[in-house]
């Protein structure tokens, strides 16, 4: 530690050889060992030091370019992974062991690949997930997910696509039928007229609005995401080198962007404006006069783009009435609209979105997915055309899905906003709610990371182990309100197995107890909501459930039902 630029890489191998041998299993908790664990790559590789003395002239080389780069390259440490081969391993356990070498492997990663955090939907998504394979009664309301399935037309066409030899590597941008309907979609609903060179197909919207992102942004530019947001805006900035701006809206505002505050925010750096409606995770849809207003601001700066996220237009509730951005005075040259099938038509599994943007955006966004993923299953393309024959606006079936989200959004708005304390404007599409509860925990609370912390910790306080930002907020999902049944809600006795333990935070921040003495907590809750398929929802708030087998330290979890 006097003199860290006196680490060579033999000396490095060593250190780490010895730790590895010498430290038993797991001797701290999680975030006090990653940090451990931080501090002592910073150590070994040199991290905001001097170059080793005896190191090669590459590694030199490398440390000047870090330096030259700046911070966003600095922040990289090498990582370097020590192995020891067998016939090595075979020699240390005889009179030879002087003889084992060891090899380095340089696990270092692309800068801005390591800067990415792990999407905390998808996470919590998995681990719910696998807990119910294992078994455990678990709701889901992380990913935003129809519960409804695929209307039986688009299933059909799928099958018939397999059984049709419709199995092929599809063209890179999708099939010239598919792309021609979309463009009659768009004409026909939007009001937007496009041709098929101006139309992308992508393994789902999520892969179009990161190539819209990565097609458009670079180093140095900004890129305004109005809060709260879909948590994978700011990292698909991030990949594409450019930096997030993030622009707080409340929910006296209805959590929607003003054209005051984008005037406010925006600068010569300015490159793109991410805009949802509706909205994920606050439900919120702008009126034409807003997007009219955002849209004056907009001209004002020639550099300015419109990345407009319409994958829930068609879950919408009257009066409110969904507008294309792209459809404004002025506005198509500037926008990349992006849609897509898994909301709208409960297609999720199927993977297939789009992005309609002027042919350069448009040819740039198709390059990009040429040397990734090509394009998208030829056999969601065929159940994509079933999709847009069911009439306007997804016709009956659809209108059915959005009149059951209609219901559930009515329920629980009406139960959250009986709680003193709690504000929540009204959803007018989507299916989530974004509920303030300032005014329960206060204005400067924040959550970090994810899940609960243990119950079973007095006085314990939330945090982030990757020491990421907080997440735009949390919803819940409306979507996931059917799938709550008396089989999967079990009312839960508090234990009288005496006083609870000290609690253990989950490596992936999910509060966990030693099963022997935990004392659940557990109080009235309201009666939940029947489900969509007739089977009415239990009573119960916390429940415990068994992590999978497979999780690092499997015990059980304290899971909080939220109505």
């Amino acid at each position: 530690a006097a003199a860290p630029g006196s680490f060579s890489k033999s000396a490095r191998g060593r250190a780490l050889a010895l730790l590895a041998a010498s430290v038993p299993p797991s001797p701290l908790p999680h975030p006090q060992r990653k940090m451990a664990a931080v501090a002592l790559s910073a150590l070994l590789n040199n991290v905001g030091g001097k170059c080793s003395s005896s190191s090669s002239s590459s590694s030199r080389r490398r440390c000047r370019s870090n330096r030259a780069a700046g911070p966003a390259t600095a922040a990289a440490p090498r990582r370097v992974l020590t192995t020891t081969s067998a016939a090595s391993a075979s020699a240390a356990s005889s009179s030879s062991a002087a003889s084992a070498t060891t090899t380095e492997v340089d696990q270092t990663l692309n800068p801005r690949v390591a800067s990415l955090r792990e999407s905390k939907t998808m996470a919590l998504t998995d681990l719910a997930r696998a807990m119910k394979e294992a078994g455990a009664p678990v709701i889901g309301l992380a990913a935003g997910e129809p519960d409804f399935d695929t209307p039986a037309p688009i299933v059909e066409a799928g099958c018939a696509a397999i059984r049709g030899g419709f199995t092929r590597y599809s063209p890179n941008t999708g099939t010239a039928e598919l792309r021609k309907a979309i463009c009659k979609k768009l004409m026909d609903e939007n009001g937007l007229l496009y041709s098929p060179g101006e139309i992308v197909l992508s393994n789902g919207a999520k892969q179009s609005v990161a190539q819209g992102v990565i097609a458009v942004c670079g180093p140095g530019d900004e890129v305004i995401i109005p809060a709260p947001f879909w948590v994978s805006y700011p990292e698909m900035c991030r990949l594409a080198g450019a930096e997030p701006i993030v622009v707080p809206t409340t929910a006296d505002e209805g959590f929607l962007l003003t054209a005051a505050k984008l005037r406010a925010t925006l600068t010569p750096a300015s490159r793109l404006l991410i805009l949802c409606s509706p909205s994920n995770p606050s439900g919120a849809v702008y009126s034409k006069a807003a997007l009219e207003e955002i849209a004056a601001v907009v001209a004002e700066h020639p550099r300015l783009l419109v990345l407009a996220d319409e994958i829930y237009e068609h879950i919408i509730y009257a009066p409110a009435e969904h507008h294309s951005f792209a459809g404004l005075p002025g506005m198509r040259e500037r926008t990349l609209t992006v849609n897509g099938f898994s909301k709208s038509f409960a297609m999720t599994g199927w993977r297939l979105g789009y992005l309609a943007a002027p042919v350069h955006f448009a040819n740039a966004a198709a390059s990009i997915q040429s040397q990734t993923t090509s394009g998208p299953s030829s056999i969601s393309q065929q159940a994509g055309l079933a999709a847009l024959a069911m009439g306007h606006r997804g016709g009956a079936v659809v209108a059915d899905m959005c009149a059951a989200f209609l219901k559930r959004r009515d329920y629980v708005v009406g139960r959250l906003r009986a709680i003193e304390g709690v504000k929540l404007p009204l959803p007018e599409g989507a299916f989530y709610v974004f509920p303030d509860v300032s005014g329960l925990v206060g204005g400067a609370a924040a959550a970090e990371g994810f899940g609960p912390w243990s119950v079973s910790e007095p006085g314990s306080e939330p945090g982030s182990e990757s020491g990421s930002e907080p997440e735009s907020g949390s919803r819940s999902g409306l979507n996931s309100l059917a799938s709550v049944s008396t089989s999967s809600v079990q009312q839960q006795p508090a234990s009288s197995s005496g006083a609870s333990s000290p609690g253990r935070r989950h490596p992936r921040g999910i509060a966990v107890t030693t099963a022997a003495a935990a004392a659940p907590i557990t109080r009235a809750a309201p009666p939940l909501a029947t489900s969509a398929r007739g089977t009415a929802a239990a009573t119960a708030e916390i429940i415990p459930v068994a992590l999978p087998a497979a999780l690092p330290t499997a015990q059980t979890v304290q899971t909080a039902v939220v109505a």
